[in-house]
C-alpha cells in the first residue's frame, strides 16, 4: 500500500507545477503531515493551502506592478515629511491614497508648486498607495510619454500603444512644463 502513496507524493509536484500553484506546490508536505497529526478535516486542510496561494499571488501580483509602475521606491507616503509642506492635508493626500471614489469616477489631481515643494515625492507615494490597494499605475515624465506616443503614431502603432495605456488605473504625470 506504500507504493500507491509514494507514487502520489512524487506525482503531486508535477500537477501542482502544471495548474501553476507554486505555493501549494512548496507547502503542501508540511501542511498535509500537520493535517495528519492534528486530524484536520480535508476543507481545512485545502483551505489552508488555497489562503496561502491566493496572499502569494497577490504579493506577487503587488511587486509586479511596483516594477512596471516605474514608481521611485524611495518616495512613498511614509518617507514623505508633511511638516515642510504645512499647506498639504495629510488627512485629504490618505484620502486620495485609498483611491476607492476619485478614481471611479475618473477624477484628475493636478499637484502645482515651485520646484522642490515634493510634488513628484507626493504623486509617487500616491501611487505607492494605490498600488497596495490593488490598483495599477504608472509613473511618467510628461515629455517622456508624448514622444513614446508620437512614435507610436508614426509607426502606425497608436491605438496598440493607447490599449497598453489603458490597462492603468492611474496615469501619473510628472513635469507637465
Amino acid at each position: 500500500m506504500n507504493a500507491p502513496a509514494t507514487y502520489a507524493a512524487a506525482r503531486m509536484g508535477l500537477m501542482l507545477t502544471e495548474l501553476r500553484l507554486p505555493t501549494i506546490a512548496r507547502l503542501w508536505p508540511e501542511f498535509t503531515q500537520r493535517s495528519d497529526k492534528e486530524g484536520w478535516p480535508s476543507t481545512r486542510l485545502l483551505g489552508a493551502l488555497l489562503e496561502h496561494e491566493l496572499a502569494e499571488r497577490a504579493k506577487r501580483r503587488i511587486a509586479r506592478h511596483r516594477v512596471e509602475s516605474h514608481l521611485d521606491p524611495s518616495k512613498t507616503l511614509e518617507t514623505f515629511d508633511f511638516g515642510l509642506v504645512p499647506m498639504i492635508s495629510k488627512a485629504h493626500v490618505m484620502a486620495l491614497a485609498s483611491g476607492d471614489s476619485w478614481l471611479e469616477k475618473g477624477a484628475t489631481i493636478l499637484l502645482f508648486g515651485p520646484p522642490g515643494a515634493g510634488k513628484s515625492h507626493l504623486g509617487c507615494g500616491i501611487g505607492h498607495a494605490l498600488i497596495d490597494a490593488g490598483y495599477r499605475v504608472l509613473f511618467t515624465r510628461t515629455g517622456e510619454i508624448v514622444q513614446k506616443l508620437q512614435a507610436a503614431r508614426q509607426s502606425l502603432q497608436l491605438p496598440s500603444m493607447l490599449a497598453k495605456l489603458d490597462h492603468f488605473d492611474l496615469i501619473i504625470l510628472d513635469d507637465l512644463s
